[in-house]
């Protein structure tokens, strides 16, 4: 039996409400209309809809208030926001209560379709099985106990059983790789690769061959055949990171493989097909560099079937304990240290820091209060925050939230460690490094080796000697 999705549009317009309705009708929906936001909230309570179309401004309601409503009331129905270009920055803020998109005006009904088609296979991959409960943090490998990560974590859940790509964005140091290999290690190609791409790392030159390969001779130093990554990811994923550096001839060429799933090597006029789920990460607002003319739009919509939205630190501050304690764990065993726990003062100089540099600048913080910590408790005196380089004088431009605590202090890995609380060996800095450099890299030691310069089996010699935990 053909099911008819129900779609609600609400905007004070009679002119809009009018021809979305008919585009809506035309599409195959069964579709009700609004004029205002009781008369939204009063429908949506009344009977179930699959999609609400909500413009950002009614007479009577703002359309974020409205939005949490139709969430209080029904979760799990797909909210686009229409909005006019100058109110972005609200629409992003929808997002981050719960919308799944947003439209800006004057858009294409081409484009507006598409948006409303990806939503309602949103909702229909939540509806198709049963609720589950939620998994254990511990298999997504991220940690969050506000219901902004509770809501990222069900999100996962839902939508890694299937192929939809999804774009995730936030601000750098967020963990948007993580969230990424989360998506790939919940789903059925957990056992196939994941590979991933920093498409700002690349130079453009080189790009087209890092993504999709070339033949020997193709240019100058194609000295032998060379897989792409797409074709590596075969049957897997791909994480293309930065995906809004992409110049527009390279984002053609993205385009297609979102399309079609094929590609030529470079060089080489042979089609590869390969069986590959996409997802992408930017910290950049994507729809502004559309309206600018600096990013496909088509692309765009194409990437975003399922956009997720990773807010930063400072957003989700009561998660800071548990990624503190998450934090303690890993670099006292990697590390080879007794550290427990932080102080009461510590914590609380931990919470009232922004964290410009999200769960990364946290990251480093604890590693070097592990490092420097006198005993199993680390205490205000072992945080540097905030602090370009520990041992610089704290000025006025440059103190952290240590203030003129912090002049004088040493550097992590080591230039002046007598400033610890005792003074380390070449070996414990020794140490200490390579674990950076291992988590830097996910362990990968080929990897670590090239950053360290020293040959592989050195890198596995001193892994033994010190005894480092992978």
């Amino acid at each position: 039996m053909r099911v008819v999705y129900r779609v609600l549009v609400v905007d004070d317009e009679p002119n809009m409400r009018a021809v979305l309705s008919d585009v809506l009708t035309e599409e195959g929906y069964e579709v009700a209309v609004a004029r205002d936001g009781a008369e939204c909230i009063a429908r949506v309570t009344s009977g179930d809809f699959h999609v609400v179309v909500l413009d950002l401004k009614l007479p009577d309601a703002s359309g974020i208030d409205v939005l949490r409503e139709i969430k209080a009331h029904s979760p799990e129905t797909v909210v686009i926001m229409i909005t006019a270009f100058s109110s972005v920055d609200t629409a992003i803020e929808a997002m981050k209560c719960g919308a799944y998109d947003y439209i800006t005006k004057p858009f294409k009904i081409d484009n507006f379709k598409m948006v409303v088609k990806s939503g309602l296979e949103l909702g229909a991959s939540f509806s198709r099985s049963p609720r589950r409960p939620l998994r254990a943090e511990s298999e997504f490998g991220m940690v969050g106990s506000t219901p902004e990560m509770q809501r990222i974590f069900r999100m996962i859940d839902d939508i890694a059983p299937t192929n939809a790509t999804v774009l995730i964005y936030g601000e750098s140091g967020t963990g948007k790789e993580l969230l990424a290999r989360a998506i790939h290690n919940c789903s059925h190609r957990a056992d196939k690769p994941f590979v991933k791409v920093n498409c700002a790392a690349v130079p453009e030159s080189l790009l087209e061959s890092e993504l999709f390969g070339h033949e020997r001779g193709a240019f100058t130093s194609a000295v032998a055949r060379r897989l792409g990554r797409f074709e590596v990811a075969d049957t897997g994923t791909i994480f293309l990171d930065e995906v809004g550096e992409m110049s527009p001839a390279m984002q053609a060429k993205l385009l297609r493989v979102t399309q079609e799933k094929e590609f030529e090597r470079v060089g080489s006029s042979q089609t590869i097909r390969v069986d590959v789920r996409i997802i992408a990460a930017t910290n950049q607002d994507l729809k502004e560099k559309v309206a600018r003319g600096e990013f496909r739009e088509d692309l765009y919509y194409r990437l975003s079937v399922i956009p997720i939205y990773l807010p930063p630190l400072r957003e989700r501050k009561a998660d800071i304990p548990l990624l503190v304690n998450k934090f303690i764990a890993y670099y006292s065993e990697a590390i080879g240290r007794r550290v427990t726990h932080v102080s009461e003062k510590a914590m609380k100089m931990l919470m009232d820091y922004d964290w410009p540099g999200n769960v990364r600048e946290l990251e480093n913080c604890i590693e070097r209060a592990v490092i420097f910590a006198k005993g199993p408790v680390i205490d205000e005196d072992n945080l540097y925050i905030g602090i370009p380089a520990i041992n610089a004088p704290a000025t006025s431009g440059t103190q952290g939230a240590r203030g003129e605590e912090g002049a004088g202090k040493p550097d992590a890995v080591g230039a002046d460690v007598a400033g610890a609380g005792r003074p380390m060996s070449m070996k414990e800095v020794e140490k200490a490094h390579i674990v950076r450099v291992l988590r830097e890299t996910n362990s990968n030691r080929t990897e670590a080796a090239k950053i360290l310069q020293i040959s592989r089996r050195t890198l596995l010699n001193k892994i033994k000697e010190y005894g480092i935990a992978e």
